[in-house]
């Protein structure tokens, strides 16, 4: 996989910028209005990093406003969600870390896109 590979989704986009066996970057872009899914991975940790926008982010039912430069961690297994709260497309990077990074590693709990 070459790096800035690109994957549309209904809730904006994401590039990859790095992909190696002990961990996986990408650039997250999210559309004003839009969440990603409630979620939980078994096999990955997630750090998020703001870049730009605003953005209310869940983690286990427990929900906190992250502006650029803020940071925030799950853990595996955790319940997470990150949606764009302001009028701007929220960009952060995404820097997963575990034993596998595959999108069939996602549980959703909640979708607003039926997937």
């Amino acid at each position: 996989m070459s790096a800035f590979d690109e994957s549309q989704r209904p809730w904006g986009h994401y590039e990859i910028l790095q992909e190696s066996a002990i961990s996986k970057t990408k650039c997250v872009y999210l559309l004003p209005g839009k969440r990603l899914s409630y979620q939980r991975h078994q096999k990955r940790a997630e750090h998020w990093f703001i870049i730009q926008g605003n953005a209310e982010v869940t983690l286990e039912g427990k929900v906190s406003q992250l502006s650029p430069g803020k940071s925030f961690s799950i853990e595996i297994g955790q319940l997470h969600r990150i949606a764009n709260v302001g009028t701007e497309e929220v960009i952060f990077i995404e820097v997963q870390t575990g034993t596998y990074f595959g999108e069939d590693d996602i549980e959703r709990i909640e979708d607003d896109f039926g997937r």
